[in-house]
């Protein structure tokens, strides 16, 4: 286990690999703790990063972040194909995996704890130990299994259940369980908050028996990736903040369509955006 930066108090703590993403442009940071870690930040909140990474890249914006590296021969690579019947992910090598040992003492009582896995690194009986903290989860990795190839498909989530009735919220897409709406119905019976992302069309809020949807600003996409880490992230931070699951889909609905506009990291919401939202919000 490796410390990249000092440890100090955090607001938010995120656990998950800093992936790797193989793009036409050339290799690329990715994955749910990248871009939740630089919104948390932007958000004002002092972050951080329980990982496994192999440092074939430098963390560029991450650099400043503090943190814990259990140190692996390779990131988790992703290669994203867009086809005509829509995008082909493929694994290329998995980091190694996270547990609740390798959170330094100080981080153990954070605010928020978003568990962002990418590949079920992350041990599912984590969700047991943060009593006094808002757990948030995005469990797309959870939700997928890959080939001898590589080839990413959709698969079963035994602990979905256990993991789920632990959490304070969750965010996944329709796409995550390929618009499996009977999975969803059941989540939802186990999570005090479930949203569900659907790109263009938005987000649905399942909570105390109600579903409520909250439509997407219309805007010329350029990139969608991150956008659903950029809502979880926001909606987490307003949900902490307010204890009110609409209003906090409300604001987390207005930065992630401001970042589809955008590509890669630069995504990541600004100052003026940030105000602009919750101004609008309120």
């Amino acid at each position: 286990m490796h410390q990249l930066t000092p440890i100090e108090p955090i607001d938010y703590l995120l656990i998950g690999h800093i992936a790797r993403d193989l793009t036409p442009e050339g290799p690329q940071l990715g994955g749910t703790v990248t871009y939740s870690a630089l919104t948390a930040r932007a958000l004002g909140l002092r972050v951080g990063i329980v990982t496994s990474w192999g440092s074939e890249l430098p963390l560029g914006p991450l650099q400043t972040i503090p943190i814990v590296n259990l140190a692996s021969e390779n990131s988790t690579t992703f290669e994203n194909v867009t086809t005509s019947n829509g995008r082909v992910q493929t694994v290329h090598n998995v980091a190694q995996e996270l547990d609740y040992y390798l959170i330094p003492d100080l981080w153990r009582n954070a605010p928020i704890v978003h568990l962002g896995p990418l590949v079920q690194e992350v041990e599912p009986s984590i969700v047991r130990q943060f009593s006094s903290s808002l757990i948030g989860l995005t469990p797309q990795g959870w939700l997928r299994a890959w080939d001898r190839e590589g080839k990413v498909y959709a698969t079963e989530w035994p602990e979905a259940a256990f993991v789920l009735q632990h959490a304070g919220a969750a965010v996944l897409s329709l796409e995550d369980v390929k618009g499996n709406e009977t999975r969803l119905q059941e989540m939802a019976t186990y999570c005090r908050v479930l949203a569900v992302t659907e790109g263009v069309k938005g987000v649905r809020i399942y909570w105390n028996g109600d579903v409520r949807r909250f439509p997407a600003t219309e805007v010329e996409a350029v990139d969608t990736t991150g956008a659903g880490d950029i809502f979880a992230t926001a909606f987490f931070v307003r949900l902490h903040t307010t204890r009110d699951p609409w209003e906090a889909a409300r604001f987390a609905n207005l930065l992630a369509s401001s970042s589809v506009t955008r590509t890669g990291l630069d995504a990541i919401p600004t100052p003026e955006e940030i105000k602009d939202c919750m101004i609008e919000v309120f």
